[in-house]
């Protein structure tokens, strides 16, 4: 069976305290940690750069999950791999040459990953597929956190997951935005492997509480595909 995944985002947490939350989150017994890279462009605001992921790197041994929300990503593909990346997701409304770019992504060691916002059809995605570690389904708008979950996103995830079945497809679904208690076992039961969530681990006054009721929720039987 699948075993589910959780990666906090540090997109939440105190921007002037990073360290501290990536302790809170390798002690709450998560598994990931997200990081969300913004340019100001792609989406309104500008976050964090590569020089984070390399400091990171170097103070916890969870894989770093990072999320390129950028226009050109193949200019920042290698700096980000190179700083310590375990998996790089790439958005498909950012370029148009994406088999290249995965492409470009494996060549650094880095576990590729591509992403869609709530206005874009999966269908768009069926010729990348077969290249992809993992799909992240954005259930918010991005560019901030603390957003509610939308529901058409379930239908999305739905169909990712008939996909990965019907062609027997190795990629992860994961998902992120307005992840909390009372969505997340809707969330898994529609096929995500991956939870990323923001607010709600920060908000928890135990966070490794969150942690462990999601662990406890029943996976989606897919098998780890």
């Amino acid at each position: 069976m699948g075993r589910l995944i959780v990666s906090p985002s540090l997109l939440s947490a105190d921007f002037s305290a990073l360290g501290d939350a990536a302790n809170l989150i390798k002690e709450s017994c998560a598994d990931w940690i997200h990081v969300d890279v913004m340019d100001g462009h792609f989406v309104p605001v500008i976050t964090l750069g590569h020089k984070l992921v390399s400091d990171l790197k170097k103070k916890v041994t969870l894989p770093l999950d990072v999320h390129l929300m950028i226009l050109h990503p193949e200019r920042q593909i290698e700096y980000f791999c190179r700083a310590g990346a375990d998996c790089l997701t790439l958005h498909y409304e950012g370029n148009i040459h994406h088999n290249r770019l995965m492409q470009q992504i494996r060549d650094t060691g880095c576990r590729c990953g591509i992403s869609i916002v709530p206005s874009t059809p999966v269908n768009v995605l069926e010729e990348i597929l077969p290249l992809v570690d993992l799909v992240l389904v954005m259930s918010v708008n991005p560019g901030f956190g603390g957003q509610k979950f939308m529901e058409s996103s379930y239908k999305k995830i739905e169909a990712l997951s008939e996909l990965k079945k019907q062609y027997d497809y190795g990629f992860k679904i994961s998902v992120d935005g307005g992840i909390n208690r009372l969505n997340a076992v809707r969330v898994v039961e529609s096929g995500a492997d991956i939870l990323v969530t923001g607010s709600a681990f920060f908000a928890e006054p135990n966070p490794g509480d969150f942690i462990r009721f999601l662990k406890s929720m029943p996976d989606n039987g897919t098998g780890g595909k």
